[in-house]
């Protein structure tokens, strides 16, 4: 393991919700039977191979943001599962086709420079330490294609790797061919990743005899390519297998918040923001993410999704699995934190026990008025924040008994806010009836 690794403490609690089959000759039906296989190679031959394991896999993660988001949940996910099956995973860190960046539909990637790439590989690599099991048996191992990318001369380049590869295919694959088409083209730097991913299947095959690729169904023409330039130059035959890029129900994409992307740094997207885009899910996506985010096993899911077809106004699967998968990424205390919050807005908690993180966070999308301790009153932050359109409104509010502060009811419209009401981080919680919030916050 890389040196500064931060090990992943696993505990029986990890997986003993998985459901029972979970050896090396089935995980392959588990992950089919989850919605996480959609392009493969030959399956016969890959579960063959999965059943007489273990199996050396891996899969790519390029630093083109400083944080990994949801949607590489997925991918973890299935190299998890295999992991637990006894195979072994290696994460790539793409310190070299980070710099380069894979071509994408709305025109080139801007070129970040080395030490920002590198500072990103970093970040990276911690978060894919805190997601996979770097002890046990078949430990996870990070590697960085930097290491023997670097190494390659132009010449090495064009010699060794461009010799493999023909102009025609590289051409035909989608992504390529819809840049062409376009009116801003395509660079030959990003024309050449695919023939960098490539050689990172090539490099770990011959380093860790690694057999099998896998990653998202967007990269099936890159991960084809690794295959076949591995067959040319070593006649071996090896395994590609791409997961699915989730999306709703209604075929739209799965993932944004108030705030932008689902990003799994907490500095980015607060664990309470996070456990809040899980809890939103709808009925109808609920199952199936269940099956992609969660180990629940089967008998548990199936429990849920006749639960939610009963009683969807409960959104049981809702808060299980905004309670995994936030255990999952940001820790048990993250999520009771998130939770404790949830409760408190709510007025079925303490909101005197949030800190000032999680109260900045649940309270980032309310509507907001200025506070003055000890001249603000109800009134005022009734009036303030919106939820009354003028005074006498507000005023008719608080002597029918429907003004809160920090969820005590308020009788007197004319007492002003008092230093002891202020929460941390400066904020103070306005409630019009049971459903309207808002929030002051301090100067």
């Amino acid at each position: 393991m890389p040196e500064g690794t931060k090990r992943r403490c696993w505990t029986v609690s990890d997986v003993s919700s998985v459901s029972d089959a979970r050896d090396a000759s089935d995980v392959l039906e588990e992950l089919q039977w989850r919605g996480l296989v959609a392009q493969h190679t030959d399956i016969d031959a890959l579960r063959a191979a999965l059943a007489a394991g273990p199996v050396t896999f891996y899969c790519g993660f390029d630093p083109t943001a400083p944080s990994l988001h949801h949607g590489h949940l997925v991918a973890v996910k299935v190299m998890r599962h295999l992991q637990l099956a006894g195979h072994r995973p290696l994460a790539l860190v793409g310190g070299a086709t980070g710099l380069i960046g894979d071509p994408r539909a709305k025109g080139e990637r801007p070129l970040n420079t080395k030490d920002v790439v590198a500072g990103w590989a970093r970040g990276l690599q911690a978060q894919l330490e805190r997601l996979l099991d770097f002890e046990g048996d078949n430990p996870a191992r990070i590697v960085n294609n930097l290491d023997w990318t670097q190494e390659m001369s132009a010449i090495d380049f064009l010699r060794d790797l461009g010799k493999n590869f023909r102009m025609g295919t590289m051409l035909s694959k989608d992504i390529v061919a819809r840049r062409l088409a376009s009116d801003e083209g395509i660079s030959f730097t990003e024309f050449s990743y695919q023939v960098l991913q490539a050689n990172d299947y090539l490099e770990l095959f011959r380093r860790h005899g690694c057999t099998l690729e896998i990653g998202g169904n967007d990269q099936w023409g890159n991960l084809v390519g690794g295959m076949d330039l591995i067959h040319k130059v070593e006649g071996a035959s090896v395994h590609v297998m791409t997961n699915p890029l989730i999306t709703k129900a209604d075929g739209t994409k799965f993932g944004k918040t108030e705030g932008g992307a689902v990003w799994l740094d907490p500095r980015m997207l607060s664990p309470y923001a996070f456990y809040q885009f899980w809890l939103q899910v709808d009925d109808e996506d609920v199952v199936r993410f269940l099956k992609v985010f969660t180990f629940l096993g089967r008998e548990e899911i199936e429990r849920l999704e006749a639960a939610t077809a009963a009683n969807p106004k409960a959104r049981e699967a809702q808060r299980v699995l905004a309670q995994e998968v936030t255990t999952w990424v940001h820790g048990a205390r993250a999520l009771a934190q998130a939770q404790a919050a949830t409760a408190a807005l709510w007025g079925r908690g303490d909101l005197g026990e949030l800190d000032a993180d999680t109260l900045r966070a649940a309270t980032a999308d309310l509507a907001t008025t200025e506070l003055v301790v000890g001249t603000s009153t109800i009134v005022d932050l009734l009036v303030g924040t919106g939820l009354e359109k003028g005074r006498n409104a507000a005023r008719k509010t608080v002597a029918a008994g429907g003004a809160y502060i920090n969820n005590a009811k308020v009788t007197d419209e004319d007492a002003p806010v008092s230093a002891e009401q202020v929460l941390a981080g400066g904020v103070v919680l306005v409630r019009k009836g049971r459903r309207n919030l808002a929030a002051a916050r301090t100067a």
